[in-house]
């Protein structure tokens, strides 16, 4: 493959995080300094799927004076999206019916016309899982991993986790003084659709005393049982903290909305589920707090700053060096790249064999098991 580039297109997918503009101005800057033109795709692959929306700058050129001072900023000044994958695009027939097609072609074909070379896509399994099906329609492709989830493979970490985490854990060490000033169980829902990273670092670094994550269904009377026993021992309050995705032995996910066509299930409801369920148990007053989209944003901590401008000066070096279909990954001391087909479809969930969940364990943390 040529290594010969003029121009590249950035696009930012699936759920916000923060570090996106850090990745975004990062690989402009890098792809400036090398001559090459930069053009960001507007909300995913809308900008290109719906140009009814965007009818005159669905791609938009991005230029070192647009991308000045936005490093610290949260969200994503292309905008994003959970809806509209390509490669099952939600389409209203002639008919009046709505099937999913592949549309996938169609953003290969948008940026073969605008001479654009080659593409640096940033988001999560979904939007990666893109990044490769184009990669293989032969695209010049490179994936830079993202989720405040943390639960993509093949990447010691993603930018977004440790914004999420640290803003979890000051909610929590401000929730222990009221809990306890009232003698209160405090449930907290994170996020954490099906990996309870989240869930399992804040929940240690803030103290609290159960932690519930996907990967273990919890038994309610064994937290009960903890809070008994706390009670018991002059310690009148407990803070429980919850990933959304968390379930009961021999339950299912707590639903909030149905998935339809293009769209995600939603799961939520587990927090409140839980402070009912406890405070029936052991007749203390329960209150659940959900951070919900909270998590997702404000400006990035110094690590997912640092960690967004490496991973984007990284996907440019790469594509400098004739690579594709790849995903630059964080493998410390420094950033490596990995095949996108071994990061496509594949979820990190917390093992249990890790040491920070040992490290719960051996401090005392109920894990609901």
């Amino acid at each position: 493959m040529s290594n010969k580039i003029k121009r590249i297109a950035i696009s930012t997918g699936g759920g916000d995080a923060p570090g996106l503009n850090a990745v975004i101005r990062s690989v402009v800057l890098a792809a400036e300094l090398r001559g090459w033109e930069c053009y960001g795709i507007r909300e995913g692959f809308n900008g290109i799927l719906l140009p009814e929306r965007y009818p005159h700058n669905g791609v938009v050129r991005l230029t070192v004076d647009q991308v000045r001072g936005i490093g610290h900023l949260g969200g994503t000044i292309l905008g994003t999206t959970n809806h509209g994958n390509p490669l099952r695009f939600a389409t209203t027939m002639p008919d009046g019916s709505v099937q999913e097609i592949d549309r996938s072609t169609d953003i290969h074909r948008h940026l073969k016309q605008m001479d654009i070379d080659a593409l640096v896509c940033i988001g999560g399994d979904g939007t990666l899982t893109i990044a490769n099906a184009l990669h293989l329609q032969g695209l010049r492709v490179v994936g830079v991993p993202k989720t405040i989830d943390n639960d993509l493979d093949k990447t010691f970490t993603t930018f977004g986790f440790d914004t999420a985490v640290s803003f979890a854990t000051e909610c929590v060490d401000r929730l222990h003084s009221t809990a306890e000033s009232h003698q209160r169980i405090m449930v907290v829902e994170v996020m954490g659709r099906y990996a309870g990273w989240i869930a399992l670092h804040s929940g240690i670094a803030a103290n609290a005393h159960a932690i519930v994550i996907p990967e273990i269904a919890y038994d309610i009377e064994k937290i009960a049982a903890m809070i008994r026993n706390r009670d018991a021992n002059g310690r009148h309050y407990s803070i429980v903290l919850a990933a959304e995705g968390a379930l009961p032995v021999g339950g299912q996910h707590l639903v909030q909305a149905t998935a339809g066509s293009g769209y995600v299930e939603r799961l939520g409801g587990v927090g409140e589920q839980l402070a009912h369920d406890l405070q029936l148990l052991t007749g203390k007053e329960a209150r659940a707090v959900v951070l919900g989209h909270l998590l997702r944003g404000g400006s990035p901590t110094a690590f997912d700053r640092l960690s967004a401008m490496r991973f984007g000066a990284a996907a440019v070096r790469a594509l400098d060096e004739g690579h594709s279909g790849i995903m630059v990954a964080l493998a410390f001391p420094n950033v490596n790249y990995v095949a996108l087909e071994e990061v496509a479809g594949r979820m990190k969930a917390v093992p249990m064999d890790s040491d920070t969940l040992q490290t719960g364990r051996d401090i005392g943390i109920c894990f609901g098991d």
